[in-house]
C-alpha cells in the first residue's frame, strides 16, 4: 500500500469541506490546502485477532439464514441522532445489528449487514464508511466523520479480521425494494428479536459481568450517602456516582438511571433527578451498568437514606421482598412466564388486604375479570426479558413472551414494588410517599432460576448492615 505521503495533494477546488455551519467556520487558508495532505507517517495495517463473540454472531446468521432461503435481508445499525443543532447523542448500534455481527461498542454509524442470497444460504456481507484517505477532504473538514475530529475508523480489512466477515464500503450498498429489512420487515424483525429469547453461554457471560460492574456501582452510592445527603440535589449525585462506575468499567449506563427518593420513588420512570436525598426517607435507584458488549444489567434496590428502616418502611419493604421471593419460587423451566407476575401479585394482594388498603379481599383483588383493586399501588409488571436490550426481545410475539414457557437459558428480571404516592388518599397517611422496588436479574437453567444479583444486598437487615459498613 502507498504512503498518503507519497501521494500528490488533489487541487483545492476539489477539496470542498461539507458545510455545516458556514457562520462561524473560518475558510481554510491555501497554505492549508496545499499541505494538509503531506507530511504523514505511513499506518501499517495489522489484523486482529478474530473477537470471541464472531463466532456466537455467526450461529445466529445460520439461524436466520435458514428462516429466510433466498432472500436478501438488511440488518441497519442505524444512525447517529441529533441531540441539539450540530451535536448528536452518543451512537448506540441497534441491538439486532449488534447481535448478528458482535459488533457492539466499536461499532459505526450507517452501517449495514446485509445477507445476500447464494446457493445453499446468504453470504453476510457488512458494508460500513471505511477510514478516510488522508488526500480527500473528508479527513480533515468533516467534523461528523472526519477523522481530525473523531479520531481513526476502522478499516475495510481489519474489521473482516476482527469479526470474520466479508466487508464493504457503504458507499456500495445498494438498496432493492425487494429487501427484507430489520425494523421495517414485520416478520424479520419479529425473527431477529425472539432470537435472543434464549441466551447463549456468551451472552450469559457478558450478562453475568455487567450484574459485577452493577454491583460495584451500588457500592459506590452507599460509600458516597454522605456526600450525596449534603447536596441539594443529592439524586443528581447518585446519578453521576453510577455513570462514573458504568464509563469507567463498561460503556455506559444501559438505560437512564432512576434516581428516586422521598415521594419521588413513587414514579416509576423517574428520571428528573433533581431532589433531595433527606435522611429519614427511603431512595429507589433503580440503575445498570451496560458493558462493551452492549449487555446490560437491571437492578433496583430501596435504601433507608439515614441507614435504618422505619417501622412502616421496613413492613413494606419486606412485603415487596416476600413478593420476589415467591415469584422466583414459581420460576421454573415449562413454567408460563406469566406465572412470575401471577405469584408476585399474590403476596402483594394479600399484604395491602391485611394492611386494611383494599376495599374488597385478597381473593377477589386477584379475580382475573372484577379485580385488580391492588394494582393501584403496583401497576406495572414483575419481570421482563433481559439482554442487549434491558427490555430485551420486545418484539417476540405474546405467546412467546408473556404466554411463552420459560427455557433454560433466558435471562429477566423479577421486580415487584409497592407504590403509596404523596396524596393517596385510600392510604393512611404513615404509608404516602413511601415506594419501594427490589430488582434481580435472573438466568433459568436446567435446575431451575439463579439469582445473578444476589450478592446485592437484599433483606431489610441486609440493607442496613450494607449502610453502615459502606457509608463513610
Amino acid at each position: 500500500m502507498d504512503s498518503p505521503a507519497d501521494r500528490d495533494t488533489i487541487a483545492p477546488e476539489e477539496q470542498k469541506p461539507v458545510e455545516t455551519t458556514t457562520n462561524r467556520k473560518a475558510p481554510f487558508p491555501r497554505g492549508f490546502l496545499d499541505t494538509i495532505s503531506t507530511g504523514w507517517a505511513e499506518r501499517p495495517e495489522t489484523l486482529p485477532d478474530r473477537r470471541e463473540q464472531s463466532a456466537w454472531a455467526a450461529r445466529r446468521r445460520e439461524r436466520v439464514s435458514a428462516a429466510f432461503p433466498g432472500q436478501r435481508l438488511v440488518v441497519p445499525a442505524g444512525s447517529l441522532k441529533q441531540r441539539s443543532n450540530d451535536t448528536d447523542y452518543p451512537f448506540r448500534a441497534h441491538s439486532a445489528f449488534s447481535h448478528l455481527t458482535g459488533w457492539a461498542a466499536d461499532s459505526e454509524p450507517d452501517s449495514v449487514l446485509v445477507f445476500e442470497p447464494r446457493e445453499g444460504g446468504h453470504e453476510a456481507v457488512l458494508y460500513f464508511r471505511e477510514r478516510a484517505d488522508r488526500t480527500t477532504p473528508e479527513f480533515y473538514a468533516d467534523a461528523s466523520i472526519g477523522e481530525f475530529w473523531i479520531g481513526p475508523r476502522p478499516a475495510l480489512a481489519g474489521v473482516a479480521a476482527d469479526l470474520g466477515l466479508s466487508t464493504a464500503h457503504v458507499d456500495s450498498f445498494v438498496a432493492s425494494d425487494e429487501d427484507r429489512v430489520v425494523g421495517v420487515d414485520d416478520e424479520l424483525t419479529r425473527f431477529v428479536s425472539e432470537l435472543r429469547l434464549v441466551k447463549d453461554e456468551y451472552e450469559l457471560a457478558q450478562l453475568a459481568l455487567a450484574v459485577e460492574v452493577t454491583a460495584s456501582g451500588f457500592d459506590d452510592i452507599v460509600a458516597e450517602l454522605p456526600r450525596i445527603i449534603e447536596h441539594p440535589r443529592g439524586e443528581r449525585v447518585v446519578e453521576g456516582v453510577f455513570h462514573r462506575r458504568a464509563r469507567a468499567d463498561g460503556n455506559a449506563v444501559g438505560y437512564d438511571t432512576i434516581a428516586a427518593s422521598g415521594p419521588h420513588a413513587c414514579y416509576l420512570h423517574w428520571t428528573r433527578n433533581d431532589g433531595a436525598v433527606v435522611p429519614g426517607d427511603l431512595i429507589l435507584i433503580d440503575a445498570g451498568v451496560e458493558v462493551d458488549s452492549l449487555y446490560t444489567a437491571d437492578i433496583t434496590r430501596t435504601l433507608p437514606v439515614s441507614g435504618r428502616f422505619t417501622e412502616v418502611q421496613r413492613r413494606v419493604y419486606e412485603a415487596v421482598r416476600e413478593a420476589a421471593d415467591a415469584a422466583f419460587a414459581a420460576a421454573r423451566p415449562g413454567v408460563p412466564f406469566r406465572r412470575v407476575h401471577e405469584a408476585a401479585m399474590e403476596v402483594i394482594a394479600a399484604r395491602v388486604a391485611e394492611w386494611g388498603l383494599l376495599p374488597v379481599t385478597a381473593e377477589e383483588a386477584l379475580d382475573a375479570d372484577r379485580g385488580g383493586q391492588h394494582r393501584r399501588y403496583m401497576v406495572h409488571g414483575t419481570s421482563h426479558h433481559l439482554g442487549i436490550d434491558v427490555h430485551d426481545c420486545a418484539q417476540a410475539r405474546r405467546d412467546m413472551y408473556y404466554d411463552g414457557l420459560l427455557e433454560p437459558g433466558m435471562v429477566f428480571t423479577i421486580e415487584p414494588g409497592l407504590y403509596f404516592q404523596i396524596d393517596d388518599l385510600t392510604v393512611p397517611e404513615e404509608y404516602r410517599g413511601i415506594g419501594v422496588r427490589i430488582e434481580d436479574d435472573i438466568v433459568m437453567t436446567a435446575d431451575g432460576p439463579v439469582n445473578l444479583s444476589a450478592g446485592i444486598p437484599r433483606t431489610a437487615d441486609e440493607v442496613e448492615e450494607w449502610i453502615a459498613r459502606l457509608a463513610r
